[in-house]
């Protein structure tokens, strides 16, 4: 690498090993210490040149159930909702890419408009329109289509209408990003030998979009395995999901070394997916 290249790459570089890796290693320590009474609440790693650490707390994950539930809910939940916002997505995608040139830009505005407002506040609406007096049940009921209120909220349902919402731009800017760069030329092609449009689409298109794909999953499904929020407020007391699990352990049993465990354990899981759909990225570009 030329010294003018490592110019270029090293203030990213250390953007990351700052506010990345540092964070990183602080959270790793604090999950080979244990709980500690005072400030702040665990053991220090080093007594008397000592290393005092241990993988206690990794041993704990382990045996306790709790915990590989809340793994198992939150992959299952953000793997349910990821697929929804693809299904949402994509075609909203491919209807933005095939829509004329003037319209595109209202288009991706409305999109990224629900950005504009808190992220908290737009889930706190969704309580207000699932709820059972709220805007969804009052119209079913004023429609006649049921009789009494459906019970929407504090269930799997409004945890996946939630996250669908607040994630679904995340998956519909890489797909448009990858649908708009794919040559026309290759649909009318298929068309030409013979390929009806839905057959066109299978072995066309959609092969072609796989990166866009791809990076919208990713994008959508791993900040959804964190999420607290929305499990918080919208789910009940059986959505057992990683977030709520952190922050009870962080905030309410005061527990770092576990609740920092969990993170490291539920980091280096989702690493290796990561790595491995990086690699089918780069050698679907080359």
């Amino acid at each position: 690498m030329t010294p003018r290249r490592a110019l270029v790459v090293a203030p990213p570089f250390a953007w990351l090993a700052l506010f990345f890796l540092v964070p990183f290693l602080i959270v790793l320590g604090i999950s080979l210490a244990q709980q500690a009474l005072g400030i702040p609440p665990y053991t220090p790693l080093f007594r008397g040149g000592a290393f005092t650490g241990s993988l206690a707390n990794f041993a704990l994950l382990a045996s306790d159930p709790l915990y590989a539930r809340s793994f198992v809910g939150s992959i299952a939940y953000s793997a349910f909702a990821t697929a929804l916002a693809l299904l949402v997505g994509y075609p909203m995608s491919y209807a933005i890419v095939r829509a004329p040139k003037a319209w595109r830009g209202i288009l991706l505005l409305a999109i990224i408009l629900p950005f504009w407002t808190s992220y908290l506040i737009r889930v706190y609406a969704w309580i207000g329109l699932l709820k059972g007096n709220g805007l969804v049940n009052n119209a079913l009921l004023a429609l006649g289509l049921i009789h009494e209120p459906l019970p929407l909220l504090n269930n799997l349902f409004s945890v996946q209408v939630g996250l669908v919402y607040s994630y679904l731009p995340y998956m519909v800017l890489p797909l448009y990003a990858a649908l708009e760069k794919l040559d026309p030329t290759l649909l009318e092609a298929a068309f030409d030998l013979g390929c009806r449009p839905a057959a066109a689409f299978w072995r066309v298109t959609l092969p072609l979009s796989l990166p866009g794909v791809i990076a919208g999953a990713l994008l959508v499904f791993i900040p959804m395995c964190g999420e607290f929020v929305i499990p918080d407020l919208l789910g009940g007391p059986r959505t057992l999901m990683l977030g709520k699990v952190l922050w009870d352990e962080f905030f309410t049993n005061r527990d770092w070394p576990v609740a920092s465990a969990v993170a490291v354990a539920m980091l280096m899981l989702l690493v290796v997916p990561m790595g491995v759909v990086r690699r089918y990225l780069a050698g679907a570009t080359e």
